[in-house]
């Protein structure tokens, strides 16, 4: 039986099916969509927490040129995602997909370690 060789770039890790945080096939291609428009192209996409909202933290999504020095880089089908440490712990078994519905179109997370969200659904609380 022949094996599919992997190609891995030194600053980058794949992803693998356990891996801390994960965006789904729509999200990625949202993302690769949006990046196109950008000049000059980005590196990758920073995904990250911050402090602020009315529960107390909110997410934050931006184009990168390289990644930080405390940062995990991950590899999703070409497309790099910085994710800093602090942020790390908050995002652990996060999935983050791009939905399209009649009333709206977003990124939306899935965070299991979320333990309430604000009325307006844009922080949380953990």
């Amino acid at each position: 039986m022949a094996t599919t060789p992997v190609t891995v770039t030194p600053e980058a890790t794949p992803v693998p099916a356990t891996t801390p945080v994960r965006l789904t096939d729509s999200a990625v291609n949202k993302v690769r969509e949006i990046m196109a428009t950008q000049d000059p192209l980005p590196s990758g996409l920073r995904i990250g927490v911050v402090g602020g909202g009315c529960s107390g933290f909110q997410y934050s999504m931006s184009f990168e040129n390289q990644s930080g020095m405390m940062d995990k880089v991950y590899d999703f089908n070409g497309l790099k995602v910085f994710v800093d440490a602090t942020s790390l712990m908050y995002l652990n078994g996060c999935v983050i997909d791009y939905v399209e519905t009649l009333e709206a179109a977003g990124f939306k997370f899935d965070n299991p370690a979320v333990k309430s969200t604000c009325g307006c659904g844009s922080s949380f609380n953990v």
